[in-house]
């Protein structure tokens, strides 16, 4: 291995590391369509060949541009057989609508595509979503992100959790900026609102069920959610003077609410219906709640950070 570190060698070598690491495109054809990454930063860089071949690292402050989105950490290394850049300490992927936050992982240029481990978080740059899991796939070409193991999610007063959480974004307006279009959930899918007409005591509409599709319109807004699989609901109700009149409880195989203007308007339950209304004293009852209900806003990484760029 040869360590390159004298700043009179530094820019001739870093010039040469994005030559190696990342061809410059020429006028041919099929070169032009082949994606690149550049290199913006580094400190100090390496190179050398190992039993997966010829590798160059770059070590901190390392800052990588795909297009849009920008990839930093502080330790990187490109293996250039397996066209794979592995990422170490501080990682944060930003794009112009969101950033993910991780410990270790790998990138893929040309699929635009990686895999974050670790202390995984993440927040949409509106401050619409925030999430966090213990692993996370990022794949840019699909307009997808994965959270997977414990995954958790936070829509401003909603909470989202499940085994599995795949967020889907969509282009809108001539902007082309993306938002959110759908969220689903795999395993232990559960869903938590809080009921924003009772201050006092503070209660939750919940939802849970194997699997969870919720539709999202305009960015933010709650269009639809379909639970299926020991779908089960526990929703607050109200009479048309908006006073509290009882608590449904009902399950069955498929749930589907239908929201207006991002408040919940009404519930579907279909096959093997089950149900029960409890009177208004049970309002704030913890006993009643579903078996999985854990209100977890505490975890939030970012609940006292809602401010940071």
């Amino acid at each position: 291995m040869r360590r390159v570190c004298l700043p009179a060698f530094l820019t001739a070598a870093f010039l040469l590391f994005q030559t190696i690491m990342f061809p410059v495109l020429n006028h041919n054809i099929l070169r032009a369509e082949q994606k690149k990454i550049i290199l913006q930063h580094a400190d100090t860089i390496e190179g050398g060949e190992g039993e997966a071949g010829n590798y160059r690292s770059v070590i901190g402050n390392v800052v990588f541009l795909d297009g849009a989105m920008t990839l930093r950490c502080d330790h990187a290394t490109n293996f250039e057989k397996e066209n794979k850049i592995v990422l170490n300490g501080n990682i944060v992927i930003t794009d112009p609508t969101f950033s993910i936050y991780g410990d270790s992982g790998v990138y893929f240029p040309d699929k635009q595509a990686g895999e974050i481990n670790g202390n995984v978080r993440g927040r949409m740059l509106d401050n619409s979503l925030f999430g966090k899991s213990r692993r996370a796939l990022v794949n840019k070409a699909k307009s997808q992100i994965w959270l997977y193991d414990d995954a958790i999610a936070w829509h401003q007063q909603q909470q989202i959790s499940g085994d599995i959480i795949l967020i889907h974004f969509t282009e809108s307006g001539s902007s082309k900026k993306q938002n959110i279009d759908e969220i689903q959930v795999h395993n232990n899918a559960f869903f938590a609102s809080a009921d924003t007409l009772s201050r006092s005591p503070v209660v939750f509409d919940q939802f849970s069920g194997k699997k969870m599709i919720i539709r999202i319109i305009d960015g933010s807004k709650i269009a639809g959610i379909t639970v299926t699989g020991e779908a089960e609901s526990l929703y607050h109700l109200y009479n048309e003077k908006q006073q509290p009149s009882g608590i449904n409880y009902s399950s069955g195989d498929m749930i589907r609410l239908f929201f207006s203007n991002g408040n919940l308007n009404w519930v579907k339950v279909t096959g093997n219906v089950e149900g029960k209304q409890y009177p208004e004293s049970f309002r704030g009852n913890r006993g009643i709640n579903l078996s999985k209900f854990a209100w977890r806003e505490r975890e939030n990484p970012f609940r006292q950070q809602k401010s940071l760029p």
